[in-house]
């Protein structure tokens, strides 16, 4: 799971990078195939964003690409008690008889003409099942090693974002 967890760093990393000058992220999935080849699609289908993330989840679902390992990236909302907030949506799979799989929400504050752009700790959306802490090691890992994207995830670190691991 750790190699899954490091790709969906990666693409989080990637994804936050995209939606750092404001604009929405047309959704991502990215794969891996067992002999380590990757690739990457971006599901724009309609002006409907919904109807992108809709078409993107099920390629996801239905392992479109034959491949070993995949991550779903789409921007959404998650509601709290504090109200609604800005978040790209991470889901990984290894697949095979027995997937493994996690979910993880990075919410962020869209850059506005009043507001800065910021990124927030990812949260776990569900129980892996794993070591959390081995997990969220490898998927920082993974957004580190995203050469363009770390470098904005980091400069607009939230000073609350601390890791909960």
């Amino acid at each position: 799971m750790i190699e899954t967890a490091a790709l969906a760093g990666f693409w989080a990393a990637h994804g936050i990078w995209s939606v750092s000058d404001g604009e929405t992220l047309i959704p991502i999935l990215a794969y891996e195939h067992a002999d380590g080849e990757r690739g990457w699609d971006r599901y724009l289908i309609d002006d409907d964003i919904g109807v992108s993330a809709r078409a993107a989840q099920e390629a996801f679902e239905t392992n479109e690409h034959g491949a070993l390992r995949a991550v779903l990236v789409i921007d959404t909302y998650l509601h709290s008690d504090e109200g609604r907030r800005d978040a790209l949506l991470v889901e990984a799979v290894r697949y095979g008889l027995e997937p493994l799989s996690i979910k993880m929400a990075v919410p962020y504050l869209p850059k506005t003409e009043s507001s800065d752009f910021a990124v927030f700790s990812p949260k776990f959306m569900e129980d892996p099942g794993f070591d959390e802490a081995a997990v969220a090691d490898a998927f920082f890992a993974g957004v580190d090693s995203h050469d363009h994207a770390a470098p904005v995830w980091n400069a607009h670190l939230h000073p609350s974002a601390v890791q909960e691991y």
